[in-house]
């Protein structure tokens, strides 16, 4: 049975406040607002229970409000508030009840400051409380080309109601929800004494729904919500695409660079470090570039430090430094070890072309006492290579890796959006 689409206004048969009728011809029950009496749609309003002393939620959104919801209109036409208790814990959600001459009946709650949008969904699929309490893992739904994950459930009971509805509510009504979770969508599997429904649910933008309806968006308690997509930025995806391309070409031009050793123009192998301090000549022909001096000692569980100093064609000083070569083996309860190369090298650009020294100090060594097969000498001789045309991959690896940190920040920017969905669930493992 339906009752009359022409039907616009009624009295209240309890208390005799005129009220407007909202809903269409599917619309069962109507609850007074002024007094709280439920009344029959479908007999004439007769006056089935009084819901008396109740306090109506903070809602924005009153009966008779009127407004789009992707381009189509909508009118609250009922508010249910629904409370949860657990473990001493206590949570409120709002649901308005919606209705639209072309698109039929919805529901607009409000959670936590959110905006979610449900319809009935008539589709394949169903999870009970009794599956999830026998589920090792969480229940997976895949649905369409669509996964749905276990989120939660919940049992609350209706405490507040006013308006027109689709069935006969009671106030304390229980009912058990369970939801499951894809990246856009929920569905929800609701089950009360008397029948089930199965209810598919998608987050609405705050700004533009209130704009439609007119009314300031409530002030948000939490600031992420399961169903709430992630929002990267107009140039999210650019972005992260770029800043991995970039990284990627970095690194492989940095490993070209780095692979190329430049042209040698002397090679020493064996100087005796007992005729240090040495003076070096070599000549540099590709100015402008990257020169390279490369050492090598026999230190063997020893070390020896030589300093040096290298004068352009003019015969000024371009630089002092000093470089340490260290080298050690051993074994121990875990087997043989080594640390250390005994080699060490430098890098310096040579502006010009022409004929350069390289001036080797004395050497400082000194044997490691913590072994106890001890060298004769901590060093005897020392091996020099030059080689000019040098290129370095350094500052392209540098640059890679600072483009890979953008493009990781962009991940993990999506990651933690997808904690916070997910942190409200109930499952544990």
């Amino acid at each position: 049975m339906t009752r009359s689409d022409d039907l616009k206004t009624i009295n209240c048969t309890a208390c005799g406040a005129g009220l407007d009728v909202l809903g269409g011809g599917r619309v069962t029950v109507h609850i007074c607002p002024y007094c709280g009496t439920e009344l029959d749609a479908l007999d004439s309003y007769k006056a089935l229970r009084t819901f008396s002393d109740l306090k109506r939620p903070d809602s924005p959104f009153m009966l008779g409000m009127t407004g789009k919801i992707w381009d189509v209109d909508y009118t609250v036409i009922g508010t249910l508030e629904h409370k949860e208790r657990y473990g001493g814990q206590e949570w409120t959600w709002i649901d308005h009840q919606l209705f639209s001459p072309t698109h039929g009946y919805a529901y607009l709650t409000i959670e936590n400051g959110h905006f979610v949008f449900s319809r009935r969904y008539r589709g394949p699929g169903w999870v009970s409380e009794h599956q999830v309490e026998k589920a090792e893992t969480p229940p997976i739904l895949r649905i369409k080309g669509q996964t749905f994950k276990y989120y939660e459930t919940t049992t609350s009971e209706v405490t507040f109601a006013e308006g027109e509805f689709t069935w006969e509510v009671k106030i304390g009504d229980k009912s058990t929800t369970v939801s499951t979770l894809s990246e856009d969508a929920m569905l929800g599997f609701s089950q009360t004494q008397t029948e089930r429904e199965t209810y598919r649910s998608v987050y609405l933008p705050r700004k533009e729904v209130a704009k439609s309806f007119g009314i300031e968006p409530p002030k948000l308690t939490k600031k992420i919500h399961p169903l709430m997509p992630f929002k990267g930025g107009p140039n999210f995806t650019f972005l992260r695409n770029c800043a991995a391309g970039f990284a990627v070409a970095c690194m492989v031009l940095g490993f070209v660079f780095g692979l190329s050793g430049g042209k040698s123009v002397l090679t020493e192998v064996g100087l005796p470090v007992a005729g240090l301090p040495v003076e070096i000549p070599f000549e540099i022909s590709q100015p402008n570039k990257l020169a390279e001096i490369a050492l090598a000692a026999d230190v063997s569980n020893s070390w020896a430090s030589i300093g040096l100093t290298v004068q352009d064609p003019e015969g000024n000083i371009l630089f002092g430094a000093g470089r340490t070569m260290e080298r050690y083996h051993g074994r121990d309860s875990d087997g043989s070890w080594t640390e250390g190369s005994g080699k060490a090298n430098l890098r310096f650009l040579a502006k010009t072309a022409g004929t350069y020294q390289l001036n080797l100090g004395e050497a400082e060594s000194g044997i490691w006492s913590g072994t106890l097969a001890q060298p004769k000498n901590a060093i005897t001789r020392l091996d020099l290579r030059i080689r000019e045309g040098q290129t370095s991959g350094k500052l392209l690896f540098l640059l890679g890796l600072a483009f890979a940190g953008i493009s990781a920040w962009t991940f993990v920017r999506r990651w933690r959006h997808q904690s916070k969905r997910w942190a409200g669930g109930d499952w544990n493992d």
